[in-house]
């Protein structure tokens, strides 16, 4: 698709942006519904490998045309931009896919399945002078974003040692195994695209995210996320190495792969130490990031602000306030899709913040602690 005309399309306040969505499952079916917040913006494609996604997306996105394979909906030249909620191992075929037809691209985390992949999505967007934005919203989410301006940039915590990030939730949840036969509206050979064959198996479809063959688990799921604020915070993105531990402690034999139970540990080259818990039977679930310096402490969250000076004498700060984030991510892609500035979470920045939580991952599996050259982005050898 030509550059100029695709921003002709979307650069002025009354026009249409026309877009199209890919997997249509809960995630990518919420966002979509954040674009649709935008009057200029209308779903005018749906895709998902389940039939019976594409009709419950069809409900808020009428009129929409409805697709099975992503490849065909790409060849709609009347689309803008694509928003991509697939499971994660679909994520960078898809992206690459879409960037080279020529759209600007709103990809979700984590942005790859592999370390090789990303450098591929980054270049595909380069290539093709395309925006592509990664879900990591606390990039515009104000928490965060004051956090680095009013106390990061502005030295109130001295030098930062620590970032201790966590995400403890409640009990495990057992896979669903519940849909023996498979739907003859389900393509499972489709879902499973770049991961080997295996028969149906329902618990893979609907809960992918406890099988490492599609993703990281809770590592991939929400440290790349923290781990990509804690960046953004303390400027820093490539570490020199990573170590991980934990298992699966729920007590399920259940076929799963991936840990509910997961420490991990990074160390960047600027001396600071970025930790990852995530423990899966809290009282309550709780999650955050947790900056420690020399002068003081602060907790950050989606809602939330604390700041504790190590000074006795100075009171503390606290802002809460509710509401989604995501919505200000979804609003900082779509300006950028008609300034062609580079969004808040531009691919490459998805990239690092992917690559970190994918080195955990490895840590986890190889049972060591992984050295990393940040200058090459290689794993170095024992």
């Amino acid at each position: 698709m030509n550059s100029a005309l695709s921003y002709s399309r979307i650069a002025g306040a009354n026009d249409r942006v026309s877009l199209g969505l890919i997997g249509c499952g809960g995630r990518g079916s919420y966002v979509a519904t954040l674009f649709q917040k935008s009057p200029a913006v209308k779903i005018s494609a749906v895709c998902d490998v389940y039939g019976a996604r594409i009709d419950k997306a069809l409900a808020f996105a009428q009129g929409a045309r409805s697709f099975y394979d992503h490849r065909k909906l790409l060849e709609m030249g009347e689309l803008d931009v694509v928003l991509i909620g697939t499971p994660d191992h679909w994520h960078a075929r898809t992206a690459i896919d879409a960037l080279n037809a020529g759209k600007d691209v709103y990809v979700e985390k984590p942005l790859m399945r592999t370390r090789d992949e990303g450098p591929l999505i980054v270049k595909a967007a380069r290539v093709n002078d395309r925006i592509c934005q990664v879900g990591l919203q606390q990039r515009s989410g104000w928490p965060y974003l004051r956090a680095r301006d009013e106390f990061v940039r502005a030295g109130k915590l001295g030098k930062i040692t620590l970032a201790r990030t966590f995400w403890h939730s409640g009990p495990p949840r057992p896979l669903n195994r519940d849909m023996k036969e498979k739907p003859s509206n389900l393509d499972w050979a489709r879902f499973l695209g770049p991961v080997k064959w295996r028969d149906w198996d329902p618990a893979q479809y609907f809960n992918f995210r406890a099988f490492l063959d599609y993703n990281g688990g809770k590592i991939t799921d929400f440290f790349t996320h923290w781990v990509d604020a804690v960046h953004m915070m303390l400027e820093i993105d490539n570490p020199v190495a990573v170590m991980s531990a934990g298992g699966i402690y729920g007590g399920f034999n259940d076929g799963r792969t991936a840990p509910d139970n997961v420490y991990s540990l990074v160390e960047y080259p600027s001396e600071v130490t970025v930790t990852f818990e995530c423990g899966a039977f809290a009282p309550q679930p709780e999650y955050g990031i947790e900056l420690c310096g020399t002068e003081g402490r602060l907790f950050v969250n989606r809602n939330r602000l604390e700041y504790h000076s190590h000074d006795r004498g100075a009171p503390p700060v606290a802002d809460r306030r509710p509401g989604d984030i995501t919505l200000d991510h979804v609003n900082n892609f779509l300006e950028c899709c008609r300034t062609r500035k580079r969004p808040n979470a531009d691919v490459h920045i998805g990239q690092r913040s992917t690559q970190v939580s994918l080195l955990a991952v490895q840590a986890y599996v190889e049972k060591r602690r992984i050295r990393f050259d940040p200058a090459r982005e290689e794993v170095l050898p024992l």
